[in-house]
């Protein structure tokens, strides 16, 4: 029997230059875990509008159950306006209220919750109380908890950050995040010594640092584990990190493989999806491997 995971959270539509994109790191993670065969379901809250229906309709397609979106009948569909800065970096308007901060908890989710083995959440959906809530007690439930923990200011309430990684398993974050985490725990300022003393204070089994073009670093269960990463032609980045966590999911618990090889294919999947267009190009594990021995070296 397949191990069936739960992902929970925002799921929204970004407004771009180029156009509008389905995301919502909860949401990403899903469509990948689904596209590596996973048994997932994912739960969120759109607006009963267009652009809800059609976050319904792209679930379908990707073979990912849409059943479990819950429908608003006054909030809106989650909406990002995404515009340059004045350094060329990307900024981000995240429009609110939306649907997906009124996530609640359904007799639907509880009996999900029964039968899951894994719950990947994340920080940015909680910024409202109701799916907070929501999230938080889905937490108190007997789950492997992965958190992924995406700050995005000013969403990035320090006492839902940490009542959060006291339930997490494995937390995933990347290097700017860490240096963040560094600062509000006073932890030392060396990073393998910053990530033992996050995992020894909140108790984590796992603990995995993104370095984009540099690969990552996994602290598991008492064992380091680094990749260099792959150099790629870099063509739409958005979506990456998330392929790179259901990567890490499939391999290291749902197939339960060496966390070394897991690490490895993680690097590999956000390495392919780097090189498509969109968040979530469908995770083939054969177009994973070839285009990494084809385009994409160890530094």
């Amino acid at each position: 029997m397949k191990q069936r995971v739960l992902c929970i959270g925002e799921v929204l539509w970004d407004s771009l230059p180029s156009g509008l994109f389905p995301g919502g790191a909860p949401f990403n993670v899903a469509i990948h875990l689904r596209s590596l065969g996973a048994e997932v379901v994912f739960v969120s809250r759109v607006g009963d509008d267009e652009l809800g229906g059609e976050i319904r309709r792209r679930m379908q397609q990707r073979r990912l159950p849409p059943e479990h979106l819950q429908i608003d009948d006054t909030w809106p569909s989650g909406f990002v306006l995404v515009t340059s800065g004045s350094s060329e970096e990307p900024e981000y308007d995240i429009l609110k209220p939306a649907a997906w901060d009124a996530i609640e908890f359904t007799d639907d989710l509880a009996q999900l919750l029964a039968r899951v083995d894994y719950l990947v959440c994340g920080s940015l959906a909680q910024r409202e109380n109701p799916s907070r809530q929501t999230i938080q007690r889905c937490l108190s439930q007997d789950v492997v908890t992965i958190f992924d923990v995406n700050l995005r200011p000013p969403y990035d309430s320090q006492a839902v950050v940490e009542s959060t990684l006291e339930r997490a398993d494995l937390v995933k974050l990347n290097v700017q995040e860490l240096t963040t985490f560094i600062s509000r725990f006073d932890l030392n300022t060396d990073f393998r010594h910053a990530i033992t003393s996050l995992a020894d204070k909140f108790g984590c089994r796992s603990v995995c640092v993104t370095r984009g073009e540099e690969g990552a670093i996994l602290y598991h269960e008492g064992g380091w584990f680094n990749h260099p990463g792959y150099a790629v032609d870099n063509v739409d980045a958005v979506g990456a990190g998330d392929a790179f966590l259901a990567a890490m999911i499939s391999r290291l618990f749902l197939q339960q493989t060496d966390a070394g090889e897991a690490l490895d294919f993680a690097n590999k999947a956000g390495a392919f999806v780097a090189t498509q267009f969109g968040a979530t190009p469908e995770l083939i594990p054969g177009n994973i491997n070839l285009i990494a021995n084809k385009n994409a070296y160890p530094e």
